[in-house]
């Protein structure tokens, strides 16, 4: 605490003003540091706000991606699905037709087997006809002399 000098009729007028003063100026410093930490004080909530809603959007965008990605997954597994089923379906036709084209050409080699049986047999009756007369021309031709 500041103490004055006395003087005739009361304390010293210099060192009181001059403490007056000095009050002044420190209020007046305190008040303007006052106004700038309230202007900062205002500033820093208007950015803490403004980075409230940024990590709000963020949040946002992250759980939109998230569910953006389950669904990429989901389809992806849904579509794989879908490809597996057809191709065994395919797979299952495929292997149908090979089996009925198998079962026709053996069919197929079995009748010409059997139609190779008969030509045989007609090809030795045929020959067997054909030497008899050969046989026959000899005995023809044995008469004859």
């Amino acid at each position: 605490m500041e103490k004055f000098s006395y003087e005739d009729g009361g304390y010293n007028r210099s060192e009181v003003n001059k403490f007056v003063d000095e009050v002044i100026s420190q209020t007046e410093g305190i008040i303007k540091k006052c106004k700038w930490q309230k202007q900062e004080i205002e500033r820093l909530n208007q950015e803490l706000t403004r980075y409230r809603n940024l990590e709000t959007s963020l949040k946002d965008a992250i759980i939109r991606a998230e569910e953006a990605g389950d669904n990429i997954k989901r389809m992806a597994r849904e579509e794989s699905n879908m490809i597996i089923a057809d191709a065994k379906h395919n797979a299952s036709r495929i292997v149908n037709e090979s089996l009925l084209k198998a079962e026709k050409i053996e069919i197929k080699a079995e009748n010409i087997e059997n139609n190779m049986k008969i030509f045989k047999r007609k090809l030795k009756l045929i020959m067997e006809q054909q030497m008899a007369v050969v046989e026959e021309i000899e005995v023809l031709k044995l008469d004859d002399n």
